[in-house]
């Protein structure tokens, strides 16, 4: 009986609402992303020119040249933030958060806007940063004393009416360290009064100065050393009152006898470098700044009727095509389920088959329906040849069985002890099929139990051929071995007794008188090899591949007496295989067949001494 599937969950009917959801939604968010985020992007791309937010930099440099750490900033953020309407954020270089003017929580625009770092500033407008990389602020050990200051202001201010006396007016200027500086007017020819007010003390370091300087000579000279730079005298700087000399941070100066060009700038550079050190536990680690759009919230855009119209032509056209593509993908993703479905619904017996239309998932999903049928067809074939067999097999000692017992219930013949040998006999044939059975029903069920042990190769086949002289002699058949002394086993001796007496009988029933059946063992590295040989009628090469099937034989016609019950090679078969190993058949027809078992090897036990 087929079953309806209600129509609201059919896959095509999800498939389709499925797809149109997503294309409503997605149509629907993009736009209103569109319309509400532009303004706001465009407004964050110009935040990040620098030349609009130089003042904000400056600062903020200004405070790290000035303080060892970022402790006290949050409220310059702050009011940097209320003065330009622009959102500051300050991070560590490893994004970690130091101050910033928006909510906690607010993320941070996409990058930064430039590094705070008074010790490298490349973009910092005020004089003298551009050459030294250091901001001129950041001063450290060379800030001097308010004793120190009132000196040196009493020098300027002298210094100051000595350039009047010569007409030229100047500014005292106090350069970051305190130190006042006098500037003259810019272009002015001030180099003769220079000479004559010069007094040799304005411009001579204060002990805090000088003290700082040695220390930088001393940091300096391992570089220098390192460098390769040979002085030729011991290291003199000093204060540079115009503030630009490339040196030392703005105010330093070097000075050397005879260096050249290559000389001076390493000698420039490990002079920065140590000044770098120095001054790195006086001002603040170096930070990212980000630099946004005030309002976190802008106003929403009210669109035009005309761009309405567009949105929403273009959600209905994306909406239209969506579910067309939807119904065509869902039509072939249902016609060969449906096919499927139909066939697993058929009577088991006719084996249906689906045709394979495509080559994606479905397409492989029908091949393994297929493939799946076709197993099932065979099992079921070699089921009801199987119970044929069997009952088959079974009917031939049970007839023989029940007839003699007939004819002696009634008196037709005596029991004698021949006929009790006869019957003796089938009644083991019939026990030997259903121990052969039962040992194929264990490997099946995976219920087979091996007790291993070390086993000498040349003894097992000893016993194998003791067991079995007395048959070979009544048949008129040699019955030989060969063993290699090294050829252990770590097997069950009873079971490999069972292999290889299933394969001896075989080779007994199949070989002529004045035959010959040869059991063998050598090693082969890590393997043990066991061979059976004989100089029988041999297998057809259309037969070998069918040797180890269950209830199969090449003589159909032969008796069950000779032939055997076809149950002895596939138990051969499972039980080297239950020992690691693998079982081979290789025949020429008139000459014989050899059974191969390959084997893993076991360790020889030491002897006790």
């Amino acid at each position: 009986m087929k079953r309806r599937i209600p129509l609201r969950k059919r896959l095509l009917v999800r498939l389709l609402s499925v797809s149109a959801l997503i294309a409503v939604c997605s149509v629907a968010a993009t736009a209103w992303l569109a319309v509400t985020t532009t303004t706001s992007a465009l407004k964050e791309e110009q935040g990040q020119d620098l030349a609009a937010d130089n003042s904000i930099l400056a600062q903020l440099s200004g405070y790290a040249a000035t303080h060892p750490d970022w402790a006290g900033v949050q409220r310059t953020v702050r009011d940097l933030a209320a003065r330009t309407g622009r959102r500051i954020a300050l991070t560590t270089v490893d994004r970690g958060p130091i101050a910033d003017s928006a909510p906690r929580g607010t993320p941070l625009p996409p990058r930064p806007a430039a590094s705070v770092d008074p010790l490298r500033t490349d973009t910092y407008t005020e004089s003298g940063a551009q050459l030294s990389g250091i901001d001129p602020r950041a001063v450290g050990p060379y800030r001097v004393t308010a004793q120190e200051r009132v000196k040196l202001d009493a020098l300027a201010a002298k210094r100051k009416q000595c350039y009047e006396r010569f007409g030229i007016e100047t500014t005292v200027v106090r350069i970051p360290s305190g130190r006042p500086v006098l500037s003259g007017p810019e272009g002015a020819d001030t180099s003769y009064a220079a000479e004559q007010c010069a007094d040799g003390q304005l411009n001579t370091p204060t002990p805090t100065e000088q003290k700082a300087l040695d220390d930088l000579s001393q940091m300096t000279r391992p570089c220098l050393e390192h460098a390769g730079v040979d002085l030729g005298r011991p290291m003199f700087l000093t204060i540079d009152p115009t503030g630009k000399d490339p040196f030392g941070g703005g105010y330093l100066v070097a000075k050397y006898a005879k260096l050249g060009k290559d000389a001076t700038a390493r000698t420039a550079r490990c002079v920065l470098g140590a000044r770098r050190t120095q001054l790195e536990p006086y001002v603040a680690p170096a930070a990212e700044l980000f630099l946004g759009i005030g309002d976190q919230n802008p106003s929403r855009f009210n669109m035009s009727p005309a761009n309405k119209a567009k949105v929403v032509g273009t959600a209905g056209l994306v909406l239209a095509v969506t579910v067309a593509v939807t119904a065509v993908v869902a039509i072939r993703l249902v016609r060969p389920l449906r096919a499927l479905t139909e066939a697993a619904g058929a009577p088991p017996e006719l084996h249906v088959r689906v045709p394979v239309t495509t080559r994606d998932e479905t397409g492989i999903l029908a091949e393994a329906f297929n493939d799946l049928t076709e197993r099932r067809e065979r099992l079921e074939a070699q089921r009801k040849a199987m119970v044929s067999d069997i009952a088959h097999e079974l009917r031939s000692p049970l007839t023989n069985i029940r007839g003699w017992l007939e004819v002696v219930r009634d008196g037709v013949v005596d029991p004698d002890p021949a006929l009790l040998d006869s019957l003796h006999e089938e009644a083991l044939v019939l026990q030997r099929i259903i121990d052969d059975l039962q040992d194929l029903a264990a490997v099946d069920a995976g219920t087979l139990r091996l007790h291993r042990e070390p086993l000498r190769a040349g003894d097992l086949l000893e016993q194998v051929a003791a067991a079995h002289r007395v048959a070979a002699d009544a048949a008129g058949v040699a019955l030989g071995i060969t063993a290699d002394p090294a050829a252990w086993l770590d097997a069950d001796p009873v079971r490999m007794r069972q292999v290889l007496g299933n394969l001896v009988s075989n080779a007994l029933r199949h070989t002529p008188a004045e035959g010959t059946v040869t059991l063998a063992a050598r090693r082969d590295r890590d393997d043990v090899v066991l061979t059976v040989t004989d100089t029988g009628s041999g297998i057809a090469p259309e037969d070998l591949p069918h040797v180890f099937d269950r209830f199969w034989r090449a003589e159909k016609s032969r008796s069950r007496r000779t032939g055997g019950s076809g149950l002895g090679l596939p138990i051969v078969r499972h039980l080297v295989a239950a020992h690691g190993g693998t079982a081979e058949a290789a025949s020429e027809p008139g000459e014989g067949a050899v059974f191969t078992l390959r084997l893993p090897a076991g360790r020889q036990p030491r002897e006790e001494p």
